[in-house]
């Protein structure tokens, strides 16, 4: 029996997960996959799943798709809309969206799945499929990788993945080099000494530590870099106090830094350090602020010959002018980890998920930042046809495009 995609699809949106969590995802995938007769290995990274189908001599080819939702409340108004709630790793209750579209991730690399085991008699090679947790904490591919991945499955020749994007349905953007930027998120503790909020004399203030320094952070792109190249600063979460009439010992910023390349990143990294340590420093603190990395992403990077060979099959198979170069996105990735691992190729492109009526109307408004919710919005709602369908076959058609 066929798999009902867009059931599965409504399911997965209904039922997000946060990383590493993601165990209900994980056993709808593992029931699929049984449907199709591919065994699998489950667990892998905590919550990953893995899979190889073998059909003959030739190339391996990886296709991997993510599976974890976000810490966001859905405000779409969808009659299929998230209502789940979540615990996060400091022990909050939050509620949970598929505001990315690893639902759809998920759904596509399992459409295709299936097309492929149902059409082996016009492929040969190897395909490994990867269902990888965790890549909104960006550690889900390293994870895995450290549980093996690289070693139980046959190594890749070229690893190529997908992500749903705000563009018309049908457009897929792609484009050779650095398709998105390499980032870095880090957490900073500022240090003051706190006290009774009327005797603010006797106490080192970390909130007034912590507004200076989100201000004076705001100069490090808009005034230290130069204005034509990449970089982003943003503050994403601040936190400190308990009560109106407590200052607090402590103020906590949580940063999320993105740049092109490697001498970027020193760049940046040493401006930000520079700035609350000196900002600690102006604000009397008798302790070093605490500046600790959190994660990092390398860029990802596709391979300009590859790029080409996929660039041109997607046009063979979905018509002149639906492939354009999205120019490089300043969010990041973790699926290159397993391509650089292994020191194959990669290629990663994005594909549309918006009504292209509604889209084309947002550009002639001239409103498309207004009205076009991105990924991570908590109105991101892609059209369910035919987004599925592009999805399946543009990795069908990549990987086609490899196994021969």
């Amino acid at each position: 029996m066929a798999i009902d995609l867009e059931a599965l699809y409504i399911d997965l949106h209904r039922h997000p997960e946060l990383s590493f969590q993601e165990t209900r995802t994980a056993g709808v995938i593992a029931r699929e996959l049984d449907g199709l007769g591919i065994e699998y290995v489950e667990g892998i990274g905590r919550t990953g799943i893995a899979t190889t189908i073998s059909n003959g001599e030739g190339p391996v080819v990886w296709l991997r798709a993510d599976m974890d939702g976000l810490p966001v409340e859905e405000l779409t108004g969808l009659a299929y809309a998230s209502t789940v709630h979540g615990v996060d790793p400091a022990g909050n209750t939050v509620p949970v969206m598929h505001a990315c579209g690893h639902d759809m991730h998920v759904t596509a690399l399992l459409g295709a799945l299936e097309r492929l085991v149902h059409t082996k008699d016009d492929w040969s090679g190897t395909i490994v499929a990867v269902f990888q947790p965790a890549e909104e904490y960006g550690a889900g591919s390293q994870a895995m990788i450290a549980d093996g991945v690289l070693d139980r499955f046959p190594k890749p020749d070229i690893v190529l993945g997908q992500h749903l994007t705000p563009l018309p349905v049908g457009t897929i953007g792609v484009r050779p080099g650095t398709q998105m930027a390499a980032s870095d998120g880090l957490t900073v503790t500022l240090h003051g000494r706190g006290g009774h909020g009327s005797r603010p004399h006797a106490t080192i203030d970390p909130i007034v530590m912590a507004a200076a320094t989100v201000m004076r952070l705001q100069t490090v792109v808009s005034r230290e870099i130069d204005p034509r190249e990449m970089g982003v600063v943003t503050v994403g979460s601040i936190h400190a106090g308990l009560k109106n009439n407590i200052i607090p010992a402590e103020a906590t910023l949580a940063l999320s830094l993105r740049y092109p390349d490697d001498a970027a990143r020193e760049n940046i990294m040493a401006r930000v350090e520079r700035i609350v340590r000196a900002e600690a420093a102006a604000s009397g603190a008798e302790k070093e602020p605490t500046i600790v990395i959190d994660h990092t992403l390398p860029p990802t990077i596709n391979d300009a010959d590859a790029t080409a060979r996929v660039s041109a099959a997607f046009t063979r198979a979905f018509g002149e002018g639906t492939v354009i170069d999205p120019g490089m996105f300043t969010g990041s990735e973790d699926v290159s980890w397993f391509a650089r691992e292994a020191g194959v190729p990669l290629v990663f492109w994005f594909w549309g998920g918006l009504d292209p009526q509604t889209y084309q109307d947002a550009v002639e408004r001239g409103t498309v930042n207004e009205d076009i919710p991105t990924n991570h919005s908590p109105f991101f709602a892609p059209v369910i046809h035919p987004t599925i369908e592009v999805g399946v076959s543009a990795l069908v058609t990549a990987a086609r495009e490899f196994l021969g």
